[in-house]
């Protein structure tokens, strides 16, 4: 983690009219910060309807003919511990009594065929795939607002790190942000991912004393983790924010989505992404005492 993730107070190097002493001045004192927010990335930062979970549909239809609809998809993640987008795709295979089941490499050339259509480790712009068709679901003032109100923030997604940064960097524009990616720490919901990037970004490791942390998901996968981290970590400060990914937010079933949001632990459900604002979440803060 880089050194622009600490925290510092600026200390003025100028000397008051009285001092007397030529005495160096005092070392900077750590400025705890109000609370770590974290975000997933598909669903939340941008709109993956029509390149994650096509490229589910595309890959299940390449194997057996198959085009699952939006609810199939909408109900396989629901459960849960279908995080990965490839092994999700190998499940609804599996579930439809397609055989054999491909393996799993060639599963994931297909699946990012077509998503990156290109090489992922080449550069983006030769990329051709549904990663193109991805709207962004909130702008960089939205995190230069929390930054200004003292709130540190990072991302923590099951995303390919190629993928994660390119909309992080590239279309965002933000400068190295923290991040986990795919491969990076174990698959949501096991909670290693977020407890250890809030206690890199906050300089205090997880537990008594810690720094609030909130995570911004879109599944019952991110609900769980956070539920988890709780576990590992009884007397940290957590909450679970969540929101309905973008292809529900005008969809009859939106409703009974956000239902089973809060059944797996959801403290609040945002309306999109763009609500989260400083003050909402000094609001949960003075709550959590």
């Amino acid at each position: 983690m880089s050194e622009a993730l600490s925290v510092a107070v600026m200390v003025s190097a100028l000397k008051a009219e009285s001092q007397t002493t030529n005495l160096p001045a005092p070392a900077p004192l750590p400025l705890i910060p109000k609370a770590v927010l974290l975000f997933d990335i598909d669903g939340v930062i941008r709109d993956v309807s029509g390149s994650y979970r096509r490229a589910i549909v595309e890959t299940v239809h390449h194997f057996c003919g198959w085009r699952p609809e939006p609810a199939v998809i909408d109900a396989l993640k629901g459960e849960g511990c279908w995080n990965n987008d490839w092994d999700a795709s190998l499940e609804l295979l599996r579930r439809h009594g397609h055989q054999p089941l491909p393996e799993r490499e060639q599963l994931v050339a297909v699946f990012s065929g077509h998503y990156f259509g290109g090489d992922p480790e080449e550069d983006p712009g030769s990329w051709t795939g549904f990663i193109g068709q991805e709207p962004l679901l909130v702008e960089r003032p939205f995190f230069e607002r929390l930054e200004a109100a003292g709130l540190l923030w990072g991302f923590v997604s099951g995303a390919e790190p190629p993928s994660a940064r390119f909309v992080l960097e590239r279309r965002l524009g933000l400068s190295d942000p923290p991040l986990i990616a795919m491969g990076e720490a174990p698959d949501k919901p096991d909670p290693t991912g977020l407890i250890r990037l809030a206690e890199q970004l906050s300089g205090r490791p997880a537990g008594a004393g810690g720094v609030p942390t909130l995570y911004l998901g879109d599944t019952v996968a991110d609900v769980i983790t956070v539920t988890r981290a709780r576990q590992r970590h009884p007397q940290q400060p957590y909450l679970s924010l969540a929101v309905a990914p973008p292809h529900l937010h005008n969809a009859p079933s939106r409703s009974a989505y956000e239902s089973a949001l809060r059944r797996a632990g959801a403290d609040q459900i945002l309306e999109r992404t763009s609500d989260l604002t400083p003050d909402l979440v000094e609001r949960w803060l003075q709550q959590l005492g």
